[in-house]
């Protein structure tokens, strides 16, 4: 095997370019979403901020992995193709039934759900108003991209502006113009979830994480990267903390405005914040940013996530017709469809059980935290196996770094099948549904 040459890639980025770049795909819409369940994982403001602090710190090493594998196998197929390096073709095909079937869609109704708690201040659909607008925009942006690629790009150019935008508003709101007044209350005192401390704030990093979530594409960016050996780290180290700094602000904005425990009883987070400062038309104005830029998150996760079941339609004979592709949208339109309805029935899923976004993080978890261990687990696999291979950048402090990593993904795994319940146990049902492709499967090529 040959290493990449260094005429094969364009190296364009600057260190800004790229940090600017990894500050922009993680900091989206869960910071006015998640904040509330990880107060309700927390028993102080110090363990509060304290999950957001070492989330940063998780978020920053699983980088570091990530570059290397992205800098040693460059590859548009991501996690996909790096598991089927170092594990092999079965796990890399069980990876993309995982992601098409619960994965992608779980944190695209999740996302659904955080729109429709903002969307539902704004016009109010009854008890389950937060489910059905949900199940809208999910309808409504699959049909814009079953209908073409142009019509999906123009719109994420429009919605991306809001989310830089509406984060600005509540730091700059909640810091400055607030008197400290926590004034929404619970209506009765704070209990700690059941089972062990730990498995609740693992559960608490759950939440904290998937709110830093977009950090794995940093191995997107080595192969573009100039000098990526001496500025992979840079580009790291510095989008790290400044999007740790943010989502603190953010955080700390919250807990002026409604303290621990009125954190915990809130549900749009960002239009109590602007109701209680500024009166209802900021709440209002607030909100619909917000929605915009949840309506960008499921637009943009939509479009991606279509490509995984494309994959696996050109992977697995068995599900060729997951593999046509539309000349005239320039689009997987049957992918499309499939990951739609999907998404559609765990939306309904989440409104039956009562849970929104906490029934789809606990059905998306424990399967998540699983390949996250095994491309971890695959730095150490590789370096072993593929030691000849050429890496511009090698994880620093190996193998303590990697294995690190590897035992975090597999505690946040198991804290989250012990706190989750029947959510997580639907979800690893999914996942072992998926084996019989492994026997369907054609061996995929090596790259």
């Amino acid at each position: 095997m040959t290493s990449p040459r260094k005429g094969d890639v364009h190296h364009s980025l600057s260190v800004l370019d790229a940090v600017a770049v990894l500050v922009g795909v993680v900091v989206g819409i869960g910071i006015f979403g998640f904040p509330p369940l990880v107060a309700q994982h927390s028993a102080t403001i110090p363990i509060y901020l304290g999950l957001w602090v070492a989330g940063g710190a998780i978020m920053l090493v699983g980088a570091l992995c990530y570059a290397e594998l992205g800098c040693a196998y460059p590859d548009s197929g991501g996690e996909y193709h790096f598991l089927v390096k170092a594990w092999g073709a079965p796990v890399g095909v069980l990876f993309a039934w995982a992601r098409g079937t619960v994965i992608q869609t779980g944190a695209i109704a999740a996302v659904a759900f955080i729109y429709g708690d903002y969307a539902q201040t704004l016009l109010s659909l009854g008890a389950y108003g937060p489910a059905l607008h949900g199940a809208s925009a999910v309808a409504m942006l699959t049909l814009l991209n079953i209908a073409g690629t142009v019509g999906s790009k123009r719109l994420q150019l429009v919605l991306t502006g809001a989310t830089i935008t509406a984060l600005l508003i509540v730091s700059v709101v909640g810091l400055t113009l607030s008197t400290g007044a926590a004034a929404v209350l619970p209506d009765t005192p704070w209990q700690a979830p059941s089972g062990s401390l730990a498995a609740s704030l693992g559960m608490g990093m759950v939440f904290v994480l998937l709110t830093y979530g977009g950090w794995n594409e940093a191995a997107y960016l080595s192969g573009e990267l100039r000098n990526p050996q001496r500025n992979m780290s840079q580009v790291l180290l510095i989008g790290a903390a400044v999007i740790t700094v943010v989502y603190l602000l953010v955080n700390l904005a919250y807990l002026r405005i409604f303290g621990l425990d009125g954190l915990r009883a809130t549900h749009a987070v960002g239009a109590d914040l602007m109701r209680l400062v500024a009166g209802p038309w900021s709440a209002v104005l607030l909100s619909l940013l917000v929605c915009c830029t949840a309506l960008g998150t499921i637009n943009g996760s939509i479009f991606t996530g279509g490509r995984m079941y494309y994959a696996l339609g050109r992977d697995v004979p068995a599900l060729r017709g997951l593999g046509t592709w539309s000349a005239r949208g320039a689009t997987p339109v049957r992918a499309l469809w499939l990951q739609g309805v999907i998404t559609l029935l765990l939306i309904l899923f989440g409104a039956l059980t009562n849970g929104g976004v906490q029934a789809m993080v606990a059905y998306t978890a424990p399967v998540f935290w699983l390949f996250m261990f095994l491309t971890a687990s695959a730095v150490v696999v590789l370096r072993q196996r593929d030691k000849d291979r050429h890496r511009p950048f090698r994880v620093p402090l190996y193998p303590l770094t990697p294995a690190l990593f590897a035992l975090s993904c597999l505690a946040l795994c198991w804290s989250s099948v012990q706190y989750a319940g029947v959510g997580a146990l639907l979800g690893l049902a999914v996942l072992l549904a998926g084996l019989p492709l492994l026997w369907l499967e054609r061996r995929v090529p090596s790259a």
